[in-house]
């Protein structure tokens, strides 16, 4: 960032036009709202994508950081967003119709939540999963709690208590 300011004179109008050139090519997916210079977006339109997954996010961002960590499979769906009645944020703003229809379309058989650990992010699972148990999906939800190589004394009491009420047995 210094070497910028301090060569400002030759590196910001190369830097401008290079992020010109990146906004005309940047288009949003169809099908799942991811960005991607194509569309249907590399992610969709990936032949070895298991199309019977779906994870639903709440943000473009979401999806780069889960498929960065490629555990997972299948294909993506973004909300563009969370439920929040403080700032105004219903079912109608969010891009779950588009969310609806594919889970109507027979081929998804699992629905997999992504949402935050906030408030807003748990609301809008619940609300999801509600909305989406009329299909007879399998619907589940990323597990909270201890983070690895988490220090108990370190953790905030939320996720503490997300962690004990989520404990399971050993072994």
């Amino acid at each position: 960032m210094l070497w910028l300011v301090k060569n400002r004179e030759q590196a910001l109008p190369a830097l401008l036009e290079a992020l010109d050139a990146v906004s005309e090519t940047l288009v949003e997916c169809q099908i799942c709202g991811n960005v991607d210079t194509s569309d249907p977006c590399g992610i969709c339109a990936d032949p070895r994508r298991d199309p019977k997954s779906l994870c639903v996010v709440e943000d473009v961002a979401d999806v780069w950081a889960l498929d960065r960590a490629r555990l997972f499979q299948g294909r993506y769906h973004v909300l563009g967003g969370k439920l929040s009645a403080l700032d105004g944020i219903g079912p109608d703003d969010l891009n779950i119709a588009s969310l609806m229809e594919r889970a109507a379309n027979g081929e998804v058989e699992e629905v997999v939540l992504a949402m935050n650990a906030t408030l807003e992010g748990q609301t809008t699972a619940h609300y999801l999963a509600e909305r989406l148990d009329e299909h007879k999906l399998r619907i589940t939800q990323l597990a909270h709690g201890l983070p690895v190589g988490g220090e108990l004394d370190y953790l905030d009491e939320g996720t503490l208590a997300q962690a004990l009420r989520a404990r399971r047995p050993v072994g």
